[in-house]
């Protein structure tokens, strides 16, 4: 085990006990909530838009789960604000595995990805061009 990986296994650890931007948004643009029904984790995203509407001002979550759904919604959190809707939905699982900077087993890979999934089916609901009512990793 390289010490990288060890350094990343903190941060995951970290962002689990002390999740950024955990809470709910004010008065968000959209929100959205998913399940990952093989682990039980459960999200969901409230993400404002600043006049654009298609710019993140600010994302924040709620939720609880294992570590990995827990510090990838945390990561994300991070990462969305200035980012486009047209960038989030362009996201896949490579982008959330590389900000999670840890191998995941294919197993957890649903864990890693359910924050994405989560913000980007938000998002399409928000835009018209979906009416899922929940999410759900599989």
């Amino acid at each position: 085990m390289s010490m990288g990986s060890d350094m990343y296994r903190q941060q995951i650890l970290d962002h689990y006990k002390n999740p950024r931007n955990y809470g709910e948004l004010e008065d968000p643009t959209y929100s959205h909530v998913g399940h990952n029904t093989s682990c039980g984790d459960e999200l969901t995203f409230y993400v404002s838009l600043v006049d654009d509407d298609e710019t993140i001002e600010s994302a924040a979550f709620t939720g609880d789960g294992c570590a990995i759904s827990q510090a990838s919604a945390s990561l994300l959190s991070q990462e969305l604000p200035g980012m486009t809707l047209d960038e989030v939905e362009d996201l896949d699982r490579e982008d959330v595995l590389d900000i999670l900077g840890i191998e995941v087993t294919p197993m957890r890979i649903k864990c890693a990805v359910l924050a994405e999934k989560v913000v980007q089916d938000g998002a399409k609901i928000y835009r018209g061009e979906d009416d899922v009512e929940e999410t759900t990793t599989e």
